[in-house]
């Protein structure tokens, strides 16, 4: 999930206030009063994520310095999650919520400075590996129950990921499920999945010993990081009500779902039959979480300056600080103590549907007119990140900067190179349909990136779609859009999580999210290569050389940012920092100061 983490980056940009910010980052007090300093990934840290012990995979979590329990945390948030189903989970917004109530195989402890560890969450331990890669075998901890107190069993587990292959699920990752059947893109064609009664012969389960084996088709050093994703979480098999149990999934974690009004409210409770001492993550101080969808960013943001009633105890979801309010935040002493930073994994991109725009050339002249420059400055200058000219962001392994298109140098764009391309390609005049998702700062990206094409000879047709339901429409194979704003980030730090999910032809589909439709044989033959390449260094070249060939020679995407998010939150919350893995509020650290 994209490292990730996954994950699909969140549909909002990074909005920090200029130049200013730079030299303003915050290491406010967010523990109680005994201190407990923001922290979080304030530098690229995924690319060195360790491997746990079992002693590391054993409950409880680390305590928070000054921490207390009790007291309810408020959640505020433009958008409500999308799908709350774990098997139908990808983007890093709705993992952040989900991670509050849905344990998978392995997850990541997070330290307060933002470094990680891959822990067994339901598993004693993060897994072991035959010598070829091919069988990793996970044993649950005991003590493991559902919401309704019944045990947590290895078929649920099983369940999890046979029901992957259900006709409803198409959202969720895809990772194992080609690993299992070595099938690539035709995975579904191996399995019809659980609800005829019949079991994957891939995956098998002892109760007694309470282990779980994967026989792979298909070599995967890294697997125990798959396991990570929310997409690969246990789901109970008697409480498996298929469809609707997108509205109301069965907890294993610290918190139940009490109440939701979708695209409104939702309600978290304590999950009394979590035991901690089987969780190394979560650490669940608050008596509940109640989550608010609807307002604007600036409209939260300014309830977090006034800092009146139950907004003392909430906290950004997602939301970052509008620039139009960042210069107050670093300037006001209890507003810049409030504030926290952290740097996102992943790259915000522009994906060019190659299926409608076939002519390289005019995927070049779209990259090179493309304005990084004046999109950056809507989003708040320089502290809202670096330009990105690379597939890869700097917290993967082996990352190589380039700058094939001269994109450093002319950020602002160069409308003047890209209309001699499209005039010797013989292309003026082509339509471009430019999607995005309707939020205020898009809104104003939109009419930068409208005059730009215009002026390098496109004909572009703007299209600003619903923000909640943004990717399930871009992610559709006869969606009628030729560039789509999208971001990725990894869900585990290899670039395999980046590439794989976004250029193989293996991963397209309908709710996948190679949406530039890439399906070029010599990349598909690569990313199988690479992906067993054991030695992490050896891969990482490979990769990054991969990376340089994949913009040099079919260009399925325009690179814009390699972004830092900017949070505020309330006066009486504590140990609020920026969760690494989901770009996002790390929830299940915060706790009410009293």
């Amino acid at each position: 999930m994209s490292i990730s983490r996954r994950n699909l980056l969140i549909a909002s940009s990074v909005a920090a206030g200029g130049s200013l910010v730079l030299s303003a980052c915050s290491s406010g007090d967010s523990g109680g009063g005994k201190g407990g300093a923001h922290g979080g990934a304030t530098e690229y840290t995924n690319a060195t994520v360790k491997i746990g012990t079992k002693k590391d995979s054993t409950g409880p979590a680390p305590e928070v310095p000054g921490a207390q329990k009790g007291g309810t945390i408020y959640g505020v948030a433009e958008d409500d999650v999308s799908h709350m189903d774990p098997q139908r989970i990808y983007f890093a917004y709705n993992s952040s919520l989900a991670n509050l109530f849905a344990r998978g195989l392995t997850g990541y402890y997070t330290d307060m400075k933002g470094h990680q560890t891959l822990v067994g969450d339901l598993a004693t331990d993060a897994g072991t590996s035959s010598a070829d890669k091919k069988t990793w075998t996970f044993t649950l901890k005991d003590g493991l129950k559902w919401q309704d107190g019944s045990e947590l069993t290895v078929d649920d587990v099983r369940h999890g990921f046979e029901r992957a292959w259900a006709p409803f699920i198409t959202e969720g990752a895809a990772y194992v499920q080609q690993a299992l059947t070595g099938k690539g893109a035709k995975w579904r064609d191996a399995y019809e999945g659980p609800y005829k009664g019949k079991r994957l012969d891939s995956i098998v389960t002892d109760k007694k010993k309470k282990t779980i084996t994967f026989k792979l088709a298909e070599a995967r050093p890294d697997f125990n990081f798959t396991l990570a994703m929310h997409s690969y979480c246990a789901t109970p098999v008697k409480h498996d009500t298929k469809e609707k149990y997108d509205k109301a999934p069965f907890s294993c974690g610290p918190y139940i779902v009490k109440h939701r009004t979708i695209d409104k409210s939702m309600t978290l409770a304590r999950n009394k039959h979590w035991d901690p001492k089987t969780d190394p993550i979560r650490t669940a101080y608050p008596d509940g979480f109640e989550f608010e969808f609807g307002p604007t960013g600036l409209e939260s943001n300014d309830r977090f300056i006034a800092d009146q009633g139950n907004d003392q105890q909430m906290v950004a979801l997602y939301e970052n600080i509008p620039a139009e309010r960042m210069q107050k935040v670093l300037t006001t002493p209890d507003l810049k103590k409030r504030s926290f930073n952290g740097l996102s994994s992943g790259t915000y991109y522009f994906a060019i549907n190659m299926k409608r725009v076939t002519d390289v050339e005019v995927r070049k002249a779209l990259l090179i007119a493309w304005p990084l420059e004046q999109s950056r400055k809507i989003y708040g200058g320089t502290a809202a990140g670096d330009y990105a000219t690379t597939i890869l962001s700097p917290d993967i392994i082996g990352y190589d900067k380039f700058d094939i298109y001269g994109k450093l140098k002319k950020p602002e764009g160069d409308v003047k190179r890209a209309h001699d391309i499209l005039k010797k390609a013989g292309k003026l005049g082509t339509k471009i349909v430019y999607a995005f998702p309707r939020r205020p700062t898009y809104d104003k990206t939109k009419i930068v990136i409208e005059k730009n094409l215009k002026a390098a000879g496109f004909d572009p047709v703007i299209k600003p779609l619903n923000s909640t339901d943004f990717y399930d429409q871009a992610q559709r194979l006869d969606n009628k859009f030729d560039v789509m704003w999208f971001g990725w980030s990894p869900d585990w730090p290899t670039a395999y999580t980046m590439m794989q999910p976004l250029f193989d032809g293996a991963a397209i589909g309908d709710g996948q999210n190679n949406v530039s439709q890439c399906d070029v044989p010599w990349i598909n033959e690569a990313i199988k290569k690479n992906a067993v390449i054991p030695d992490p260094k050896e891969a990482g070249k490979a990769w990054a050389a991969l990376d340089k060939r994949i913009m040099t020679e079919v260009v399925p995407i325009i690179p814009e940012t390699f972004q830092r998010r900017w949070y505020l939150h309330g006066s009486k919350v504590g140990g609020a920092i920026h969760d690494p893995q989901f770009a996002a509020t790390l929830l299940t650290k915060v706790f009410v100061k009293s």
